[in-house]
């Protein structure tokens, strides 16, 4: 190699560490202003906010199986610092209620779970809320209705009006029990109540172990009355007095968080325009069905007048 073909190899060297350069200071230059823009923005969060998971409840309970899913999945991930509940509903079937309560009981030793109630967090609503690390109502919310519902439906006189007779068939004397087609007998009765207050029992423990009233201060509640969210924090049922904006500020307090947060709401399924025609035509059926048929649950009957649908 001549002096003149090393020169020009050394230029050329030297220009492609120029470049190199001139492209690494470009790439951490524009980095940096992406993260100085996208943190200055006030159309969006933070760059590095902390984030806190949203779950809502609304409407009756009759499945547990979308709200422990967004538990369990808002537990497991390291990025949500805590969570916050937000219900809205009168309560509904006694096993998924003891669910989600279940569920939120393994998640409080994990990360703080807050509470914030809306127009209607009763029975059942409050059945859940009770295992919470916190729980927030407004003023004015509708709560409490500690107590177990058992329906059932007889249809004796029109059944003998119309010439209809069942004939029924069982291998025990209860196995029909609540049958619509004729009056329960007493012992039937006693059986019932039996277990209306077996279940009954069992919220009343589920506020002692999650709110840590004495059981002699709650069978005093305990009779299906409501109140008010004023009402109920002088009764201890509730913490604090708030929307759901005070709700958050206190679980990043609960948490440690400085700062602003984001609020990860728990992704809504797919299809759901669909998935609202089947659930209307679904509950509209139900609720005919129900009506024919014996339930028991936690549940505020008084909710039928209300319209506690929300939205975010």
């Amino acid at each position: 190699m001549n002096e003149f073909d090393g020169y020009m190899s050394s230029k050329r060297h030297s220009i492609l560490t120029v470049l190199i350069i001139i492209l690494v200071v470009a790439v951490v230059l524009g980095s940096t202003m992406v993260m100085v823009m996208k943190s200055l923005s006030p159309s969006s969060a933070p760059f590095f906010s902390e984030k806190i998971g949203v779950i809502p409840v609304e409407g009756t309970i009759s499945s547990s199986q979308t709200v422990t899913s967004d538990l369990v999945k808002f537990r497991k991930d390291t990025d949500i610092k805590a969570i916050v509940l937000k219900i809205n509903s009168p309560g509904g079937a006694i096993a998924p209620s003891q669910e989600i309560y279940r569920e939120i009981e393994k998640t409080t030793p994990v990360k703080k779970v807050v509470v914030s109630m809306g127009t209607v967090a009763a029975s059942g609503g409050y059945y859940i809320a009770a295992a919470a690390s916190k729980i927030v109502a407004n003023p004015g919310t509708i709560t409490g209705s500690i107590g177990v519902i058992m329906e059932f439906v007889r249809v004796e006189d029109l059944l003998n009006k119309i010439g209809v007779d069942l004939e029924i068939m069982k291998s025990g004397e209860f196995k029909d029990i609540g049958s619509p087609d004729r009056k329960m007998t007493q012992r039937e009765r006693e059986i019932l109540d039996a277990m209306i207050m077996d279940i009954q029992k069992q919220f009343e423990e589920a506020i002692v172990r999650g709110r840590r009233i004495p059981l002699e201060q709650v069978r005093e509640i305990a009779d299906g009355r409501i109140f008010s969210g004023a009402r109920a924090k002088e009764l201890g049922l509730v913490d604090v007095l708030g929307n759901f904006q005070d709700a958050v500020e206190i679980t990043k307090e609960l948490a440690g968080i400085k700062g602003d947060v984001t609020l990860v709401y728990a992704k809504k399924r797919r299809l759901e325009v669909l998935d609202l025609l089947v659930e209307t035509g679904a509950r509209f059926i139900a609720g005919v069905l129900r009506n024919l048929e014996g339930r028991i649950e936690y549940r505020w009957d008084g909710a039928s007048g209300f319209d506690i649908k929300e939205s975010y």
